[in-house]
């Protein structure tokens, strides 16, 4: 579909790097541009546990979060390098017969009794999945990415017009700047709030998050800190932490977890999930004078899930 020049990936988050990854080892001359280094993006924000969190459409989401599953299996043979570890955890008010289909093929996955399931909630599930240190993880994928040839420039892109100049593909992985950049008024912002916090001796995860409720409840223990969550706000941009939403966020844990009542607060972040409503967009186009655009946005809660199996859908439209 393409020529022999350049491919520009616009966007250094997860999505962004993960697609130019896959593209510069299959052999492509790829840049990067990115407003923001990775450690300053939304992505440098996340949990970031593998699993299907407010990403749409359902029928596809299922196919590129096993895909990227099987990938992160494979880096958690070396976390110390790559930041991925595979973690055992529950996920309270959570059925597996009510799981769409890809949940059979994810090893391990087991309904519990009530009474196992930590926090007084009815029901849960029981897993072992990768949790992701997503500074760590980042810094990781651009070397990987600088080992295949790929480069990573700072530089603002307005339109994807500026990004066609010199270009065979253009690989859109804005995330929610795509609101303008496309511009897709069909993006908006779900707020998420964290609170960063010194481990009291926590060593799995926790999730109960009602995807109809602004309020989650869950806890990721990463290197030399416990991640707790949170909220998802619908269409709300503030980036300032608001202390009574973080107070709210220890309390619902400490109800888990009642040491986390006493642990010193780190520090606390917000960041903003890239929602779109028709659910992710993934799909070329032709531009101007043979430029091919490729878009690839719009992953909700969900970016480090489907991160490899979007990259290598990508690089099927690309071929």
């Amino acid at each position: 579909m393409a020529g022999d020049g350049d491919v520009i990936v616009v966007g250094g988050g997860v999505i962004g790097l993960t697609t130019a990854v896959v593209l510069a080892e299959g052999g492509r001359r790829v840049r990067v541009w990115t407003r923001e280094a990775a450690e300053a993006t939304t992505s440098a924000l996340a949990g970031a546990l593998w699993w299907p969190y407010r990403i749409e459409p359902r029928e596809l989401v299922g196919a590129w979060s096993l895909e990227s599953l099987r990938v992160y299996e494979e880096l958690a043979a070396d976390p110390v390098r790559t930041g991925v570890r595979v973690v055992a955890g529950v996920h309270a008010d959570v059925r597996l017969d009510e799981l769409g289909p890809w949940a059979q093929e994810v090893a391990g996955l087991r309904q519990l009794p009530p009474g196992e399931v930590p926090g007084g909630y009815a029901a849960g599930l029981g897993a072992r999945l990768p949790l992701v240190d997503m500074p760590m993880y980042l810094r990781w994928l651009r070397a990987r990415l600088e080992a295949a040839g790929g480069v990573v420039e700072a530089r603002t892109v307005r339109s994807p017009a500026e990004a066609m100049v010199g270009a065979s593909v253009v690989v859109n992985c804005t995330g929610l700047g795509a609101r303008e950049w496309v511009p897709d008024p069909g993006m908006r912002a779900v707020r998420g709030q964290l609170v960063l916090v010194e481990n009291p001796g926590i060593d799995t995860w926790f999730t109960a998050a009602d995807e109809a409720s602004s309020e989650t409840t869950y806890f990721f223990p990463q290197p030399g800190r416990l991640i707790l969550g949170g909220t998802a706000e619908d269409d709300a941009w503030d980036l300032e932490p608001d202390p009574a939403t973080a107070a709210a966020i220890v309390e619902r844990c400490a109800r888990v977890r009642p040491e986390i009542a006493g642990a010193r607060v780190l520090g606390h972040r917000v960041g903003l999930r890239p929602v779109r409503g028709a659910g992710v967009r993934l799909a070329a186009e032709a531009g101007p004078a043979g430029v091919t655009v490729v878009h690839n946005y719009g992953h909700g809660g969900a970016g480090v899930t489907v991160a490899w199996g979007c990259a290598y859908a990508v690089a099927g439209l690309v071929d």
